[in-house]
């Protein structure tokens, strides 16, 4: 055998055991939660039961999904930070909405509620329930709309 092809055998190896223990999904219980996510549900959601929660293994790392029974549902990264939050029956908490947001959003569009909320490393994304969708970089400057 070549290098290259010993290399290139290699490589193939490696992205198939990748691929077989990627997203891998299993439930979980409340307390099997990073510590930050279940106090963040202990302290926004108290009166919503929990349908399902689960544990996703990924490539990069572990994320969790809590849905509660009335449909709502949420986020968190491997150290139970939110990463997605969203309410259909009622609105996100506003504890949870940085106030630049919740500021911007009172000015500008006073007759809505907050129903998503979702943030990566660069921005923040919010969907009102108008059902306008607003995009926020780090600094909460808005950086796009869509409707």
């Amino acid at each position: 055998m070549t290098m290259k092809t010993k290399i290139l055998f290699l490589f193939c190896a490696l992205f198939v055991q990748t691929a077989v223990f990627a997203d891998i999904e299993k439930p979980v219980t409340l307390e099997q939660l990073p510590a930050a996510a279940q106090q963040t549900i202990k302290q926004h959601f108290p009166n919503r039961q929990i349908a399902l929660a689960k544990m996703e293994v990924e490539l990069l790392g572990k994320k969790y999904d809590v849905i509660f029974t009335n449909g709502e549902k949420i986020e968190f990264d491997s150290k139970g930070q939110w990463t997605d939050i969203e309410c259909k029956q009622s609105q996100v908490p506003a504890a949870l909405v940085p106030a630049a947001i919740a500021a911007f959003v009172k000015k500008n569009y006073p007759q809505t509620t907050i129903l998503k909320l979702e943030r990566d490393r660069r921005t923040y994304e919010v969907e009102l329930s108008n059902r306008l969708e607003l995009k926020f970089d780090k600094s909460f400057r808005l950086i796009d709309i869509d409707d």
